[in-house]
């Protein structure tokens, strides 16, 4: 099993930045790809970013790239969402996922692990 913990959500005014960070433990070795995935209220989970296991390759929903940067420190076991020139549109409950598939895969279903998620409050 893998465990995954989000932080860094909060309420930013829109423009501002976050700094989203997911500490992943256990049997981290099984895990290949990372994303990050949004559900705002009575909306479906949506793909936000994606990263392949070595760091190297990246993958963004149109609606957030150019915005988001999404990163990995594999010393550590962390993934990182920095989120720039946010919108109120941006508001939502943020998850950090794993998976034992390669990327790219930017579809919650092939995702084997999810945090609780990190709520991110824009406002206007």
């Amino acid at each position: 099993q893998v465990q995954l913990v989000e932080s860094g959500g909060g309420l930013v005014q829109a423009g501002g930045s976050l700094r989203l960070s997911c500490a992943a433990s256990g049997r981290t070795s099984s895990t290949n790809a990372m994303g990050w995935f949004r559900q705002a209220p009575g909306k479906e989970r949506e793909f936000v970013a994606e990263i392949n296991g070595s760091g190297v390759i990246t993958y963004y929903a149109a609606s957030v790239k150019g915005r988001f940067t999404i990163s990995r420190d594999n010393a550590k076991n962390t993934v990182y969402l920095e989120m720039n020139s946010l919108k109120p549109e941006d508001t939502a409950v943020y998850y950090c996922a794993a998976a034992r598939a390669a990327a790219p895969l930017r579809a919650r279903a092939w995702y084997d692990y999810w945090g609780q998620g990190t709520q991110v409050t824009v406002s206007s």
